[in-house]
Formats: C-alpha cells, sequence, structure tokens
C-alpha cells in the first residue's frame, strides 16, 4: 500500500536527478563555448530515464568507486554521474577550432530543462501537500 503512495514520487524523485544531471552538462557546454577543441555533450533524457526505471540507475548513475588518486579528475567529460551514457551533441555550426557548442542550441535547452525542472518540483511539492492533507484529514 505504502509504495503505492511513493511510486509517483519516486518516479519524480528520479526525474528530478536527471534533469539536474542534464543542467550541469549543459552548463559545462556553454562555460566551454571559447575552448578550442572541445565537443558539447548531452544526453537522452528518456533513453536516461528508462534506465533509472528499469533499476538500472544504480550502474548507470553510480560514482566511480575508487579512483587511482583521489586528486585525479574523473575520466568523464562532464564530471558527472552520467559518464556512460553521455553522447556528443550534433554540431550544428562548424568553427574553425574544432569547437562544436552552438550557445543558441545550449542556452535554449538551459531554459527548457529549467522550466522542466521547476514543474517536477511543484509536482512533488504539490503531491506531498495533498498526502498530508489526506493523512491529517482535511
Amino acid at each position: 500500500m505504502f509504495d503505492k503512495l511513493t511510486g509517483t514520487l519516486d518516479f519524480h524523485g528520479k526525474a528530478l536527478v536527471l534533469r539536474a544531471e542534464r543542467q550541469r552538462t549543459i552548463a559545462s557546454n556553454i562555460a566551454n563555448a571559447d575552448t578550442p577543441g572541445y565537443a558539447a555533450r548531452d544526453f537522452n533524457f528518456k533513453d536516461a530515464m528508462n534506465q533509472a526505471l528499469e533499476g538500472e540507475s544504480s550502474a548507470a548513475l553510480a560514482q566511480p568507486s575508487s579512483a587511482p588518486d583521489p586528486r585525479h579528475l574523473p575520466l568523464n567529460a562532464s564530471g558527472g554521474s552520467l559518464g556512460s551514457s553521455l553522447g556528443y551533441a550534433p554540431q550544428t555550426q562548424p568553427a574553425m577550432d574544432g569547437n562544436s557548442v552552438d550557445l543558441d542550441r545550449e542556452r535554449s535547452n538551459f531554459v527548457d530543462n529549467s522550466v522542466r525542472y521547476e514543474s517536477t518540483l511543484r509536482f512533488i511539492n504539490g503531491y506531498s501537500r495533498t498526502i498530508l492533507s489526506a493523512i491529517s484529514g482535511q
């Protein structure tokens, strides 16, 4: 019975984690817009969410468990936790320095992801309030 109440929250909680990770990836792309040879990264949110729902999230979202030295940088480009799921964003504006970041696309993705993050957060808050009012009998 309790799992039916928390199933929706689990779903949206996983979505919130993935949205935050995508925001971090997009911010990294924007920060490296002037870095020569930088390849823009992104991941397919739908595929990542399916992985998270199938229980593969522990493998796909886990931080590397053992690094040779704690001062070493992680091998994935974003420094985040989706290292194996990250792909390269399509290059739409070729640059002479080999940088594949399209700032217009990245800004658009950033705003879109921010709105979706906020709406997921609002849904979680509303659902929590609904459950609390049902428990308190109001």
